[in-house]
């Protein structure tokens, strides 16, 4: 029975409440050790009356072993693996060793995870509990987190046990307390009734309210220990501990050793130190072990701890030594009992962790791989063979995520290699630390100088260190480092044999538009957008570059469709790495071409798994993008808040492309709602910066000048009205030769501007710009006195902008058609996709191409019956009540 605890059982009762009624939910529980986190999944699994429930634990000395608490609560719906998509199937077998690994993206054993949980929630209402979450395995926490972000409308329960230490950022969180004083003492009387007044006081006040304490601390004959509460438990589970027979210790602390709480490979190892079963059952009885026919487990986590601490290091060393000889079969857990044994260096044992390694690598246990690498470090004679293991333990600790781990780990090799290749390598890596925590600064200058150190034995290497160094550069807004990277490169003569033709071109393009002007790089970068069509599938870092040169020369129409490609094939192949940057310009793309809605539903999508998968580099970039569509729809207070973000994301990185975006969008704000002069302040403010080396000052350059015109400071539209204009008689592009005598009709004067322009602007290019063309001429002739014409272009205006959600602009044409005479201004058309969500718009899109629910979930990273539930609300708002008529309805292109 659950003392005490009322508003905390409230909680988790509603959380299966929810799940009986198809919600899912998610609940992470903090508490200090004893405090009953464990007692109220006991609780929560009791009320789960007719529910399936999974379970799994974290075993400190598990943390090593990749997937295994994963592999532990699936275990018994492992069956149904089989009718997941083929990728998720494969990907997931793989990790958990049940086929090879093929090599497949981390997160898309999340997603499998997500799309397993809810296949057997189609049985019903599902319960898993994840106690001791803090000593989960990290790959485990990682699949486990990505798939507790995206529960929806399965009717799961997914709930986290853990002390302090676990990150689950996003997650809802309940911390346990203390008992109440009632509670406390009803739990005393219940366990402990004959205890002496005075003891039961002293226990009552020095307990805190720790039900474990209130247990255990009537058990030890020293209450009066000095110990930390903890310490206090683990000391009375010690002297309890000191009372049994050897024989039933002994086999206690093989089951603190042997994690995995195998029963045959206890008894096995049991037998090598001469102790037989029925110590097991002297175990079982003092209330330490708890047996079934296979596992053997401890009644509560810190008796494991307690055990292990108190038995002796003789005794310790010859535990180790037996259970590794039961492992035999089981390497993986064998290495880390023979690097317990090892008194100093141990080449059998640093071999075996080494293997051990490269199993977790392949099956992503990355974080696992850099212990067990540390390790046979820590066993290795041999110098060399020892840089290697430091070396190939920091880069998996990079790719667990692990920064600081992986520098102090490249740190320590660094000084025991001498060989260029390593020492390039080394290089390499630190490079890639310093852009994760940053300092991208650093990250070139380490990539320039390992190119420089490797470039006559190994050019290609080099080669492809500067590419990387030129595009962390151009990211800064740095033409000095652009230019250095590109120098470099061309001093290496690669060939076409060496397949770097395309990214040195893209470097140099780069050095050119940032040292001489975005103009004279359009010839230099428009084959590089060839070169990226042309490629049907892989290659996915060619094509995304191909399409985020598109963007620079002004072909959104292929910076559109080479992205959309790219976001296609990583959803389907479950390359969820590439998915931000794809995302980036996709989003961008469909921004330029004013498809706001799906720029909108696009960037969320890409900014949500950015942040699941740990890419904060993107994040400024796609809240950068949201900034402007926020400013179009005239959300002022959601403008201004994603703007601060982003200047807090460039101040900790220095990259500028997000905080272009959102400079910007703040001006685009203001010059909608007819703040001319604070709109131009801004733009100029922000060429003053590192914003000036970005496209998006070359782009809006066209709207400096119509601020500058409407501010009634023609002089200020001068300097933008060349740069803009020199751009685009390079680009040559039909939509920015019109934006270009729409600027000039502003500062020259002159209707043969204004016509010329809106016979450029193709049907649908660039509508938004068509729409501010109209807007203006209409102004324009209005103010001629000719307001039956300017009622014609000032109609079309308000009809576009309607259509494209932005709103400011209707309201600014809507008051300038009043004003040209029109009685009333025609209200917008009613818009079937206004009220649907990102994720609504994102599923609504996918829908109508017949895919199905599970084929939808598969792509956007969650389960089907998310899918059902999102259209179910979609359905309503998009006037339509089935599959068949949604796929008759025309959604449009914006």
């Amino acid at each position: 029975m659950l003392r005490g605890r009322d508003d905390d059982r409230r909680i988790v009762d509603d959380l299966l409440d929810g799940a009986r009624a198809g919600r899912s939910g998610v609940l992470v529980v903090h508490g200090d050790p004893g405090i009953g986190k464990t007692a109220l999944l006991g609780h929560l699994a009791e009320r789960a009356t007719g529910l399936r429930i999974l379970r799994s634990t974290g075993v400190e000395t598990e943390a090593e072993l990749p997937f295994a608490a994963l592999h532990q609560l699936l275990r018994p719906v492992l069956t149904s693996v089989s009718v997941l998509p083929e990728p998720q199937s494969n990907a997931l077998k793989g990790a958990l060793g049940l086929a090879g690994s093929a090599g497949e993206d981390r997160f898309l054993i999340g997603l499998a995870t997500l799309s397993l949980l809810s296949e057997t929630a189609e049985e019903g209402p599902l319960v898993c509990l994840v106690d001791d979450a803090h000593w989960l395995d990290q790959s485990s926490a990682e699949a486990l987190l990505f798939a507790a972000r995206r529960l929806d409308a399965e009717g799961i329960v997914l709930v986290f046990a853990t002390r302090d230490g676990f990150r689950s950022p996003g997650l809802p969180e309940l911390r346990l307390g203390p008992l109440d004083a009632e509670a406390a003492s009803a739990l005393l009387s219940e366990r402990a009734p004959d205890l002496p007044e005075g003891i039961r006081a002293r226990i009552l006040a020095e307990s805190g309210g720790n039900p474990l304490a209130l247990i255990e601390l009537p058990r030890t004959t020293d209450a009066h220990s000095p110990l930390p509460l903890p310490g206090r438990i683990q000391e009375a589970y010690g002297a309890r501990l000191a009372d049994l027979p050897h024989g039933a210790r002994l086999m206690i602390l093989l089951a603190a050793a042997e994690t995995a709480g195998d029963l045959g490979v206890i008894l096995r190892a049991g037998a090598t130190l001469g102790i037989g079963a029925e110590a097991l059952g002297v175990a079982e009885r003092s209330g330490f072990l708890s047996l079934t026919a296979t596992a053997v487990s401890f009644v509560h986590p810190l008796m494991r701890a307690a055990a292990f601490h108190a038995g002796t290091f003789d005794q310790r060393f010859a535990v180790h030594g037996a259970l590794a000889e039961a492992l035999h079969d089981q390497e993986d857990r064998q290495a880390w009992h023979l690097a317990a044994v090892a008194l100093g260096p141990d080449e059998r044992a640093a071999a075996a962790l080494e293997r051990s390694a490269e199993r977790a690598r392949e099956r992503h246990g990355h974080a696992a791989a850099a212990t067990a690498l540390e390790r046979a470090a820590e066993l290795t004679a041999d110098r060399s063979l020892l840089a290697r293991r430091l070396t190939e333990a920091a880069v998996a600790a990079a790719d667990a995520g692990s920064p600081d781990r992986a520098q102090g780990l490249a740190e320590r090799a660094a000084h025991l290699v001498d060989d260029p290749r390593s020492v390039a390598r080394l290089a390499e890596l630190r490079a890639r630390v310093a852009f994760e925590r940053g300092s991208v600064h650093t990250a070139h200058d380490l990539l320039v100088s390992g190119a420089e150190q490797v470039a006559d034995l190994d050019p290609v290497a080099a080669g492809l260190m500067l590419v990387d160094a030129g595009r962390n550069a151009w990211q800064l807004s740095d033409p000095g480092r652009v230019a250095e990277a590109a120098a470099l490169l061309r001093s290496l003569r690669l060939g076409p044999e060496d397949g770097l033709d395309t990214a040195v071109h893209a470097v140099a393009a780069a050095a050119e538009s940032l040292n001489l002007g975005p103009a004279r790089a359009l010839s230099g970068m428009r084959p590089l957008v060839e070169d990226a069509r042309r490629i049907r599938r892989g290659s996915y870092g060619l094509r995304i570059n191909g399409a985020f040169v598109a963007g620079l020369v002004g072909d959104f129409a292929a910076q559109r469709e080479i992205s959309a490609a790219v976001v296609e094939e990583c959803r389907t192949s479950g390359v969820t790495g590439l998915l931000p940057v794809a995302y980036v310009t996709l989003a961008s793309a469909e921004l330029y071409q004013g498809r706001f809605r799906s720029a909108l539903a696009d960037a969320s999508e890409g900014l949500r798994i950015a942040s699941d998968i740990g890419q904060p580099h993107r994040t400024g970039y796609l809240e950068g993008i949201l900034a402007w569509v926020a400013a179009v729809e005239g959300d002022d207070a959601r403008c201004a808040e994603l703007a601060v973000r982003c200047a807090d994301h460039f101040a900790a990185t220095g990259i500028a492309n997000g905080l272009a975006w959102a400079q910007w969008a703040s001006a685009m704000l203001d010059l909608s709602r007819g703040r001319h002069t604070q709109a131009l302040d801004r733009l100029e403010d922000a060429l003053a910066g590192p914003v000036r080396h970005q496209i998006q000052a070359v782009y809006f350059g066209a709207d400096q000048v119509e601020a500058a015109v409407r501010a009634g400071q023609p002089d200020r539209a001068k300097e933008p009205l060349a740069r803009f204009a020199e751009w685009a008689t390079a680009a040559g592009c039909d939509w920015s030769d019109a934006v270009l005598l729409r600027c000039r009709a502003l500062v020259e004067g002159g209707e043969e501007h204004f016509t010329a322009a809106l016979r450029l602007h193709g049907p649908g290019e660039r509508p938004m710009e068509r729409a501010r063309t109209e807007l203006l001429y209409g102004e324009w002739l209005r103010r001629e006195r000719r307001k039956r014409e300017a009622r014609t272009h000032l109609r079309s205006a308000l009809e576009i902008f309607h259509r494209l959600g932005a709103r400011p602009w209707a309201d600014r044409a809507g008051a300038e058609l009043r004003a040209a005479g029109e009685a009333t201004t025609p209200s917008a058309a009613p818009d079937r996709l206004a009220d649907l969500s990102p994720q609504e718009l994102q599923i609504v899109r996918l829908a109508v191409t017949g895919l199905t629910n599970k084929e939808i979930g598969a792509r956007l990273f969650v389960s089907p019956k998310t899918v059902s539930y999102h259209l179910y609300r979609a359905f309503p708002k998009l006037g339509v009540s089935s599959r068949i008529e949604l796929a008759r309805l025309d959604l449009g292109e914006y």
